[in-house]
């Protein structure tokens, strides 16, 4: 994700501006644009397989499946992202076409320049969504989905999936899929272990 900062403030709307012209993606911290690096082809490979996946799942119901090219606003903190998938089903986010602020599920297909921001700080400010149910990390070297729901309570509950469940849910879009096809085509490191079943 993030490579260097714009070594000066930008409004949010001189940011939005910005991007529109720009050939790069930038995320957006507070006053400061931060240039995106490439990602690896595991990590867009996963991203486009689960992209497809919900697509072809939410088809005819009112919800919108988005890809890294999308930003998602989190107003309370000044924050412009980009998540890897996400899918909203709320009318408002019909009206902004150059963000979303009203998401129920972002993914983030961990890589590791990114991995400590995705888990850390990144999901801190995801949770300040109140329409985001379920925050979804995706494991780039094994068969390991990690998926952080918000309970009745409030409270964000880990439930993670392995090769070994062979199935994975996103239950914020009642969505049941195979980790061989989210893991379609991809080539991991020699030196992955077999996770533990």
């Amino acid at each position: 994700m993030v490579v260097s900062p714009q070594s000066f403030y930008l409004t949010p709307e001189e940011y939005l501006q910005m991007e529109e012209k720009s050939d790069i993606k930038h995320e957006y911290i507070n006053g400061y644009a931060y240039a995106m690096a490439g990602a690896s082809d595991s990590h867009v490979t996963i991203a486009l397989n689960l992209a497809t996946l919900l697509r072809n799942h939410v088809r005819g119901s009112g919800c919108r499946v988005y890809i890294s090219d999308m930003k998602a606003r989190i107003e309370k903190q000044n924050r412009y992202y980009y998540p890897d998938v996400m899918v909203s089903c709320d009318e408002q986010d019909k009206e902004n076409t150059t963000f979303k602020k009203f998401p129920c599920l972002i993914i983030e297909v961990l890589s590791d320049s990114t991995e400590a921001f995705d888990r850390g700080d990144k999901f801190a400010d995801y949770q300040l969504l109140e329409t985001l149910q379920e925050y979804v990390v995706i494991n780039t070297k094994r068969q390991r989905v990690e998926c952080f729901r918000r309970n009745n309570e409030g409270l964000w509950v880990l439930q993670s999936y392995t090769s070994a469940n062979k199935l994975f849910q996103l239950q914020s879009i009642n969505f049941e899929g195979e980790m061989n096809a989210l893991y379609e085509d991809v080539i991991f490191p020699e030196t992955t272990l077999e996770e533990p079943n």
